[in-house]
């Protein structure tokens, strides 16, 4: 039965708990045959990444974990010409330390960024290993897990999470890979800004706002709140139109906003009265 991790990014309160237990189950300790030591720096096979965006004052932080996917359909594997990676039958990806030559093929064949590192004084490529070594000897949880004090990682088997999992998202979706970690609430795009009356100087509240996607043309739409504030979420990677309408005054239109690459902070939008 395989073993799956879920993420969910909305509960992650970005303690960092997981990535310290992390360093504390694998630095200084020989876990051979399914991991050598950990170097103290360098290297974080669960890393938190502090996500800012959008512009001041329309400013998230996302906490993103960058985490070995343990890939059914495994680049790295296929990549490794001495044959040192292997999947275990609970589908846990394993590096063997003995066996890796430190070509180093692996890192260069992993789609996702950062989650296979190069042991210089070993000579050896390390990462996740979900904790096999604990698994074996009855553990339910990776140490990434039970030390979240949220809830943001559910670890199990496979067939016992399928609800979950049929909720879930995959980081990279367009890849063949077959990942083993799921997430939830995975970062999507938005736009925002504020509406303001151009003649009385103040917020306009229940202005409408929508942003139409210039390829699809699906739209989102939402109105502003007392202070005039709005976000348009959830969007997908593209370019939009925006228009903010509200009754007695002239509607306004800006774009193309590019939501491809980063959240837009529109600022202040003006209205002039009808």
């Amino acid at each position: 039965m395989g073993k799956v991790m879920i993420i969910d990014l909305a509960i992650c309160n970005g303690c960092h708990n997981c990535q310290v237990a992390c360093k504390d189950e694998h630095v200084a300790n020989d876990w051979s045959p399914v991991a050598k030591p950990q170097p103290d720096t360098g290297q974080f096979w669960n890393k938190v990444v502090n996500m800012e965006r959008g512009s001041f004052p329309k400013v998230q932080v996302t906490y993103h974990h960058s985490i070995c996917q343990h890939c059914e359909d495994a680049p790295c594997l296929e990549a490794c010409t001495a044959h040192a990676i292997y999947r275990r039958a609970d589908g846990i990806v394993i590096i063997d330390p003995e066996k890796c030559r430190g070509n180093q093929l692996c890192l260069e064949a992993c789609p996702y960024e950062n989650v296979i590192y190069f042991n210089h004084d070993l000579n050896i490529a390390q990462k996740c290993t979900f904790c096999a070594h604990l698994i074996d000897r009855g553990w339910t949880e990776t140490r990434c897990s039970d030390a979240c004090p949220t809830g943001a990682f559910t670890f199990g088997d496979e067939q016992d999470l399928k609800e979950k999992i049929a909720q879930a998202e995959l980081l990279k979706p367009e890849l063949p890979t077959g990942p083993r970690v799921y997430y939830f609430n995975l970062p999507k795009k938005w736009i925002a800004g504020a509406v303001l009356d151009s003649e009385a100087d103040e917020c306009l509240e229940g202005a409408a706002v929508t942003a139409t996607d210039t390829r699809t043309g699906g739209a989102v739409t939402t109105t502003t709140d007392n202070y005039g504030d709005f976000w348009l979420r959830d969007l997908k990677d593209g370019q939009y139109t925006v228009a903010v309408e509200k009754e007695g005054y002239l509607t306004r239109k800006l774009g193309p906003v590019d939501a491809t690459q980063k959240d837009q902070n529109l600022g202040d939008i003006v209205l002039w009265r009808a």
